[in-house]
Order: C-alpha cells, then sequence, then structure tokens
C-alpha cells in the first residue's frame, strides 16, 4: 500500500523583510490598522535567577530590567559554567527564571474589536499577565499560543496597556540546548468579530496526481471563520507573479466552509523549482470587508511506496536528509529568518533536500525557508511522552497538554508544500509498554489524523533494531503507523523489518551520528579511534572514523541506503553541529557542543560535508582530507583521502604526479549506477559469508569503499587533486603547506538583518594557517556584534564576547547588516607555540587516551596518577572493539620563565596494557620552534614507574618535548621532572 500525500501550502503570509516573518496581513477596511502588527520591539527583560526557582516579578523601576528587542534568548549570553544548574548535555549555559514586560497603547478605534496577542514559541513553561491578571500558561518551548486580550483592553488611546510574560526554564528540561525566554517572533492581531479563525484555512488538491494528467489542479480551500453568519466569502488563487488563476465565492452558512477552484497547467513544486502561489481569503459582511487573509501554499503531491521508496510529483528520489536541532549557534535559540536561510542554504549545498525537526515542531521561519529553498520535512512533536528523559522535560506536562500541542503542530505547518509527514515522537521509552505506549500513540494519531488525514504518521525510533515480537508494544505501535523512521539501524536489520512489515514503508530518521571535529584527525587505518582527551585538543577524527557504540560511519549509512529501493532515505544525524550533547565527551567541562555535524556551529563544513556532497550531488567535485597540508613532518607517511563524484582522481605533489585511483562502476539490484571501490572493508561484522565476510555487502554481491586513497610522504608545497570524468578534468582541490601566520582575512556574507563575517588566519602569501589559533578581537562599528564564534565544541568563551580564538585558523563573526567589522590579533605567533602564556609549570601532549590520564597528572607528584595514551573503544553493532596503540606521541612540559636544564626524568608505568617506549627524542623550544638537543643519552628504568634518565647538552629554554616511539604498546608517564 502506498501513501500519497496531497497537502501543500503554509498558514503564515509571507517575508515583510529578511529576518521578519509576519501573520497574515490584512486590512478591516481602508486605514485601519494591519490585521497583525510584529509585536518584537520595546520589551523589557529582568532575569531573576539562573536556578530557575520561583521568583517574583521586580518592581518596574528595579535596576535589573533592561530593554530587549525580541526574540530573545537570554541563556545564550551567559557563561558556560559547570553547577548543580547546568549539565553538559546543554552546553554548560544556564537556564533560569526571567520576566518580560511590555507597555502600549490602544486606539478608540479598536473598541468594539477582538485584539489577541500570539506567540510563537517561549522557552518554556510560561505565564502571561495582562493589565495585572494572569490570562494564560503555556508549558511547551516548541509550539505557538494565542491569548484574548479583549476582555481587559484599554482603547482610549491614553491609558497604558501591560503584557507581562514569565518564564521558567529549569535545567535540564532538555537533552540538548534550548535557550529560554521568548525566542520567536511574538504578533498582536486585531480582528472584527466576523473574522477567519487563527489556522483557519486548509488548503488541499484532491486527486492531484491524476488531475494534473489532464492539466489542471483541483484546489479545495476549507475557511473556518467566526462571528460571521451571513457573510460572504471570496477565495483568489494568485500565482507567483501575483496574478489571479482562480477566484470563487460562497456565502457563509457553517462554521468551515468549503471552496472548490481550479487552476489550469499549474507548476509544480518540487525540489528543484518550488514554486509557489497564494491563496486570499475576504470576509465580507453586508458588502464591507471585515477580514482577510493571505496563505502561501504550493502545488504537489508525494508518494511513499513500502516497495519503492518516496516520490515527489511522481519521480521517485532519495530523501537526502538531516536533522537538525534549532539553535542558530553562537545566535543561540534566538529565531532569525537570515540565519536559518543560511544553515539551510549550506545543507543545500551539500546535496540536502530533506530535513527533519529534531525533535520539536519548527519555528515559522523553518517552514517558509524549506518552502521557499525546496526541501521537503518531516515534523516532529516530541521528544518525550508521559516518562521523562531528564527531569524537568516535558513529560511533565505531557499528559494535560500532548493533544492540544501536536494539533498545533499540525495546524501551524498543514499547508506547507515542505511537510510531507508527521512525527509523533523521538525514541519514545512510553513506546515499549502496551499499558502506556499504545493508547498514547492511537491518541496521538488520531489526534493528527483529525486535521490532516492525508499526509503519513511515523515516529523515529530506536526500538526496532530487531524485530518486534507479535502483540508487542513496537508491533503494535507499528501496524498503526503508516511507516517508521529508524535510528541506526543495521542493514541486516532493515531488511528483517522490510520482511515483516510489508506494507509499512521505512526509511532511516537518524543515521551514522559519526562525530568529528573539524581539522582533526587520527588513525585512518583504523575504522574506529578514541577522541583526546588532552585540554584544549579534545576533539574527534575527521576520517569517519569515531564512532560511539550505536553508531556507525557515514560511508555505511550511504550504501545501507543507496542499495535498497524500497528504503525511503536516511536523516544525517546531524546536519549541523548544535549546542549540547557533546558526546563522546561524558560532562567534561568546557566541551559543550556536539560533535555529530558535517558542518560545525560556525557553519564552516568538516570533511563529512564533502562525504555527503561526493554521493548527493551531480555537479563535479573534489575534497582531499587531511585539509591540513603543513602540520607534518618531512617525510611523514601521511593518509591522504579524496572524496568524489567523478570516476578517477589524481593526485600530485609539488607538479609530480603521485597516480590515479579510479573508482568501479556498479549497479543496485534496480538499477541505479554508482561509483564504489571493490575490496573487503572490514566494516560489518553481522556479514559472516560471501567473498567479503566481514565487510558490508551489496546485494549485488560487491563490496567498497566510497573515497580514494594514497599514502604519501610530506614533503612541503602544494598537493592537488584533479577529477576526471572521461579522462578530463572536471574538478580539482589544492592544498598549500602555510608559513607563519602573518594576516587576518575578512570574508561576509548577508543574509537579510544579519552579516556573516569569516575571520581567516593566514601566512605572508594568503594560505590558509590550518593549526592558527591567534586570539582575535573584533571591532564593530555602524552596528552591533551579536555573537562569535569558530566552531571548536571545546571552548569556555562566551558567544557574546568580542574577542574570539581562531580554530584550525577560522573564526566567525556574527554583526547587524550594514556594520563594519574591523579585526586585531597583536604578536601574531607561529601556531606550534600558540597557547596562552603558562604561570605555573604546566604539561602537554599530543594525545591523551582518557578524561583521568591528561598531561597534567605527570606533575602532581603521585605515581598512581599519570598522562597515558591508552584508550578503548566499545564495541558497536558492526565493528569489534578497538585498542590500538598509536606509532608515537609525544608529552611536552613549560614554565613561566626560561630555564638552563641538561636532564630529565620521565617515570613510565609497565604493566599489561604499557610498557616502555622503544625511543625517545628530546627538542626544546628556541623562541620560534622546537629545536632536536643534542648530546642526548638515556638510561632506561628498570621497573615499573621507576624514573628513566634522559641527559643532553645544556640550553635555555620554557619548554621541552619529548617525542615518544611506541613499542607495540600504550605509553603511560607517571610522573615527568625535568
Amino acid at each position: 500500500m502506498s501513501f500519497v500525500s496531497r497537502v501543500f501550502g503554509i498558514f503564515a503570509a509571507g517575508l515583510l523583510a529578511a529576518g521578519t516573518l509576519s501573520v497574515p496581513v490584512s486590512t478591516a477596511a481602508p486605514g485601519a490598522p494591519a490585521r497583525s502588527t510584529d509585536f518584537d520591539s520595546g520589551w523589557r527583560f529582568a532575569l531573576a535567577n539562573t536556578t530557575g526557582a520561583d521568583a517574583p516579578e521586580p518592581p518596574p523601576g528595579d535596576r535589573a530590567w533592561r530593554p530587549v528587542d525580541l526574540p530573545h534568548d537570554w541563556s545564550i549570553g551567559l557563561d558556560p559554567v559547570q553547577s548543580a544548574n547546568t549539565t553538559a548535555g546543554t552546553g554548560f549555559l544556564p537556564g533560569g527564571l526571567g520576566w518580560y514586560r511590555k507597555a502600549f497603547t490602544l486606539p478608540p478605534s479598536l473598541a468594539g474589536k477582538k485584539v489577541s496577542i500570539e506567540f510563537d514559541g517561549v522557552y518554556m513553561d510560561s505565564t502571561v499577565y495582562f493589565n495585572g491578571q494572569a490570562i494564560g500558561s503555556h508549558a511547551y518551548g516548541y509550539t505557538g499560543f494565542a491569548l484574548d486580550l479583549t476582555p481587559l483592553a484599554h482603547t482610549d488611546g491614553r491609558t497604558p496597556n501591560v503584557l507581562d510574560v514569565k518564564v521558567r526554564n529549569q535545567v535540564p528540561s532538555s537533552r540538548w540546548y534550548s535557550g529560554s525566554g521568548i525566542y520567536r517572533d511574538v504578533h498582536l492581531v486585531v480582528t472584527d468579530p466576523a473574522h477567519v479563525e487563527r489556522h483557519g484555512t486548509t488548503v488541499t488538491t484532491p486527486g492531484l496526481a491524476d488531475t494534473i494528467k489532464a492539466g489542471y489542479a483541483a484546489v479545495h480551500v476549507d475557511t473556518t471563520t467566526s462571528g460571521a453568519g451571513g457573510a460572504e466569502l471570496t477565495t483568489t488563487v494568485r500565482d507567483a507573479e501575483g496574478r489571479a488563476v482562480a477566484r470563487a465565492s460562497a456565502p457563509v452558512t457553517a462554521a468551515t466552509t468549503g471552496t472548490d477552484l481550479r487552476v489550469s497547467h499549474p507548476v509544480l513544486w518540487s525540489t528543484d523549482r518550488p514554486y509557489l502561489y497564494t491563496v486570499d481569503t475576504q470576509l465580507s459582511v453586508r458588502g464591507k470587508v471585515t477580514d482577510s487573509t493571505t496563505t502561501t501554499f504550493g502545488i504537489r503531491w508525494s508518494t511513499f511506496d513500502p516497495d519503492h521508496g518516496f516520490s515527489l510529483n511522481g519521480k521517485a528520489m532519495k530523501l537526502q536528509g538531516v536533522n537538525l536541532h534549532h539553535d542558530l549557534g553562537a545566535l543561540g535559540s534566538a529565531t532569525d529568518y537570515g540565519a536559518v536561510l543560511r544553515q539551510l542554504e549550506i545543507m543545500k549545498s551539500m546535496g540536502v533536500n530533506a530535513l527533519r525537526t529534531s525533535h520539536n515542531p519548527p519555528s515559522p521561519q523553518v517552514i517558509e525557508a524549506c518552502q521557499r529553498l525546496g526541501i521537503v520535512m518531516m515534523v516532529e512533536a516530541f521528544d518525550t511522552w508521559r516518562t521523562p528523559k531528564v527531569a524537568n522535560d516535558y513529560g511533565r506536562f505531557f499528559d494535560a497538554n500532548s493533544d492540544a500541542d501536536i494539533a498545533e503542530m499540525v495546524n501551524s505547518a498543514k499547508n506547507s508544500p515542505a511537510v510531507v509527514m508527521w512525527s509523533i515522537g523521538n525514541e519514545i521509552p512510553d513506546s515499549t509498554s502496551v499499558s502506556i505506549g499504545v493508547p498514547i500513540a492511537r491518541r496521538l494519531i488520531a489526534d493528527v489524523r483529525a486535521i490532516d488525514p492525508t499526509r503519513p504518521i511515523v515516529m523515529g525510533s530506536d526500538k526496532y533494531r530487531s524485530v518486534p515480537a507479535d502483540g508487542s508494544a513496537q508491533d503494535q505501535i507499528l501496524k498503526m503507523l503508516d511507516g517508521i523512521g529508524l535510528n541506526y539501524n543495521t542493514a541486516a536489520s532493515v531488511d528483517a523489518l522490510h520482511a515483516k512489515y510489508p506494507t509499512k514503508f521505512l526509511f532511516e530518521s537518524e543515521s551514522s551520528s559519526e562525530t568529528s571535529t573539524r581539522g582533526e584527525y587520527d588513525s585512518p587505518d583504523q575504522l574506529n579511534s578514541g577522541e583526546d582527551y588532552t585540554p584544549g585538543k579534545r576533539g574527534a577524527s575527521s576520517y569517519d572514523n569515531n564512532l560511539s557504540s550505536w553508531t556507525y560511519s557515514g560511508e555505511y549509512g550511504l550504501k545501507k541506503d543507496r542499495d535498497r529501493e524500497y528504503f525511503a532515505g536516511q536523516f544525517l544525524w546531524s546536519g549541523i553541529d548544535y549546542i549540547g550533547e557533546p558526546t563522546p565527551y561524558d560532562n567534561v567541562f568546557p566541551v559543550k557542543s556536539s560533535f555529530f555535524g558535517a558542518v560545525d556551529t560556525a557553519g564552516f563544513p568538516k570533511d563529512q560535508y564533502y562525504l555527503f556532497r561526493s554521493q548527493w550531488t551531480s555537479d563535479p567535485m573534489v575534497h582531499l582530507l587531511p585539509m591540513d597540508w603543513t602540520a607534518h613532518k618531512p617525510g611523514e607517511p601521511v593518509s591522504v583521502w579524496a572524496y568524489s563524484n567523478a570516476d578517477t582522481v589524481e593526485l600530485f605533489l609539488n607538479g609530480k604526479s603521485l597516480g590515479s585511483r579510479s573508482f568501479d562502476s556498479k549497479t543496485t539490484t534496480y538499477g541505479k549506477k554508482y561509483l564504489e571501490t571493490t575490496g573487503a572493508t572490514g566494516d560489518d561484522k553481522t556479514v559472516t559469508g560471501g567473498p567479503y565476510a566481514g565487510s558490508y555487502t551489496s546485494p549485488n554481491g560487491s563490496a567498497g569503499r566510497l573515497h580514494l586513497t594514497w599514502t604519501v610522504p610530506f614533503a612541503p608545497g602544494r598537493l592537488v587533486a584533479v577529477a576526471k570524468r572521461g579522462g578530463k578534468e572536471v574538478a580539482r582541490d589544492v592544498l598549500d603547506t602555510a608559513g607563519a601566520p602573518a594576516a587576518v582575512k575578512l570574508s561576509t556574507q548577508d543574509y537579510g538583518s544579519l552579516s556573516f563575517v569569516t575571520a581567516d588566519v593566514v601566512d605572508a602569501h594568503g594560505v590558509l594557517v590550518p593549526d592558527a589559533a591567534n586570539e582575535l578581537t573584533f571591532r564593530v562599528t555602524g552596528g552591533k556584534l551579536l555573537g562569535l564564534d569558530n566552531g571548536q565544541e571545546e571552548s569556555a568563551e562566551n558567544y557574546r564576547s568580542s574577542s574570539r580564538a581562531a580554530f584550525h585558523g577560522k573564526a566567525l563573526a556574527i554583526v547587524s547588516a550594514g556594520a563594519r567589522v574591523s579585526v586585531t590579533s597583536p604578536g601574531l605567533r607561529s601556531p606550534e607555540g600558540a597557547g596562552p602564556p603558562v604561570r605555573v609549570p604546566a604539561a602537554d601532549a599530543s594525545f591523551s587516551g582518557a578524561a583521568d590520564t591528561i598531561p597534567a597528572a605527570m606533575l602532581d607528584g603521585d605515581l598512581s596518577t599519570g598522562w597515558s595514551n591508552y584508550y578503548r573503544k566499545d564495541p558497536t553493532a558492526l565493528l569489534p572493539a578497538v585498542s590500538s596503540p598509536h606509532a608515537s606521541d609525544w608529552v611536552s612540559v613549560a614554565w613561566p620563565t626560561a630555564r638552563r636544564t641538561g636532564s630529565a626524568a620521565l617515570s613510565f608505568t609497565t604493566d599489561a596494557t604499557t610498557a616502555l617506549p622503544s625511543s625517545i627524542a628530546v627538542s626544546y623550544w628556541d623562541g620560534s620552534r622546537f629545536v632536536p638537543v643534542r648530546g642526548q643519552h638515556v638510561t632506561w628504568a628498570a621497573g615499573s614507574n621507576q624514573p628513566t634518565r634522559v641527559e643532553f647538552d645544556p640550553v635555555v629554554t620554557t619548554r621541552l618535548k619529548f617525542e615518544l616511539t611506541s613499542g607495540g604498546r600504550f605509553l603511560r608517564v607517571a610522573e615527568l621532572a625535568a
């Protein structure tokens, strides 16, 4: 059975100005005030506390009050701190309790009108007061709500009306960073007693898949009105140029009036051409227009087929999707259309055509951007039902509010051409309970279908990694749903589910969850690698090889999806790094943002972006990794990868060819052609037979990788990848060895009311210095500095600070449009010597294997503690456990002032997992670089934790560095004395 969706459009009106989205604008009569007024400016805010404890509103003259414009997120402006009221999951940023206040007057012309206030979103647990009286509360932070002000409103033009909003965010209220406050837009809505209800317009196209063959679309518009008995309703459809293409009038004889119109030769909305129409609705009483609204929509149909996957307008296509949380990096959760558009354009450039709003209803701005860019949406309601996931989350309010909140979600987005399915939840603990979860799922499904019976209803789940038993909660819920989104399933489990539930469509609602840090690389020959716990270096490898127990590589997810026609597609976890959930670091301050993104929080692509772009786009491209051809030793073997959608890539170093590598051309069992190498990959231990046992094997019997590989002895200069199709060059990527930092290069992208200014630290020839960490100070004139970021997951810096260290040579400033930005960085220093001056003896290392074996442990005088490069990665569903030592690592010691030294002692632990190094090489800092010492002699220790003494010709220095070559075992230095 296929599921065909015919609903399209959007409830909100068009864009008035970049960065501001308005609800429908209309006039009751010439010269009357707008139906909906932007109510974002002129507020005052007071933060009562950062604990979330209940507190009264400060008196009007209290110094705690300060002016703010909405949308506003108070948490993003606070310092990340480790305390009882913060968590790593929410980015170590506090929540608390805040008050908002706005005073305004209403003219006498509004007497007898209906006046209401509409909030697009308040996070969370809010209570609204009007002229001293509580008029309503709203608990869920991700749904909009409206409150009637009419009974208490002063409309004499003189007496102030006062709105007060109490907002309470008791952290943890979410598993990720939520932000705090009135973080979406607010609107003042004025209508006549006879008016179109909020969310009162519903647009459908019955039988579009058939009528389009006859050259037309049947457009049905349901309009729900209030106080409009005896009125007349006129409905007009307009094309993208504003020309009327259909019009009909009908008397209002019931609460909901249905109107049928016909649009000849419609332009279909698609991901390639997101063409939009509008419906103008005009309500008249005795010839007088009392209300008019405008609804933007697009004409399209979509199908989810259990055997053939997803199609749009009859054209088969894979969902090439991403999950995105709602924060906007340094802007926090305060919604801005320009910032949303920038994020989604970056995703679109990666080949993305689908978005899952994880795990909550989106803002109107997200819906607007998706429908204008051509991105289909899976709109999701909840991350939790009755059983909470964290102490103060929505589970507290679920039973009382979930019916209204899921209805608000559907009503807010029901007309958007972008929305193709609704999700009732994500990874819900209650969904494994027959007595609790099954009745809740039945109720939520009914809530959605009561408003929209045309789109499929799904949920995202981690509860289907094995086939459910007959009669289990998972079995009963899946039979009620139209399809299921799977989170991190193996290929074998996907096939088993398809066999058990042949009438349900399947897709991956969360795929991969590979973790990486832009510019960090480790162990390319391993399918899983350890993460570095060295303070300041906490990060994960970008070779698509840092995986947690439930995850798998990006390549595996792409192959699994590609090979199954029935599989509708995938939503990568995640498209962009977000604040909070800093897996794989568990409560390690100040690691405060995720590592899952293909793009970092600043919007700078990681290598994973290029992997997915190579598989999801057809425009020729090639990308080299590592993206750093500078921080290597002469002769050091470097594993160079190329991602490309061309069949052949030739690599050149300083003009000399290092050879070509080619993909083989293959075809899936359902006829789709693709490029892949051929050979064992070792990436699926569940495959126990066939020629590629232990490797993911396609149904066509083949196995291989989605990247090409060279091992290159490093030499400084220029590394070039030339991609070829049919022997002709179609794309190239170039990496140059950088010199010392010499300048900061600025480039700007404008998005509506915002400018995004990228600062690149470059050498004297303009080459990005890939390991530069210079402190950059931004000066803004003619506007405001709204946030700074550099994409580093480990950072205690305030997002509103005027200074930010570059991370791998890059930083980002977000400023108001039109502002002028300058950057200073006194004393640009060599990347090798980057870092703050030391005030006490300090230690460092190239890699630390665990949170309790960091370099500082070598200097604490306690042999029971120490630095070590030992790590163990737990097995995953596809890979065995791994614990493999690096060929070498280094440790160092630094002092506040220069000293003369000619010896050092390192106490190595020798046990079942750690041993003495096979060699030690000492170098010292000469003020600009590390230089090998002369006359070095090593006296090896006789036992564990005994000093190994290193003597050399005396030097005067502030730092010593010890290169430790592994003897095939891990290393542990219990104490370092120098």
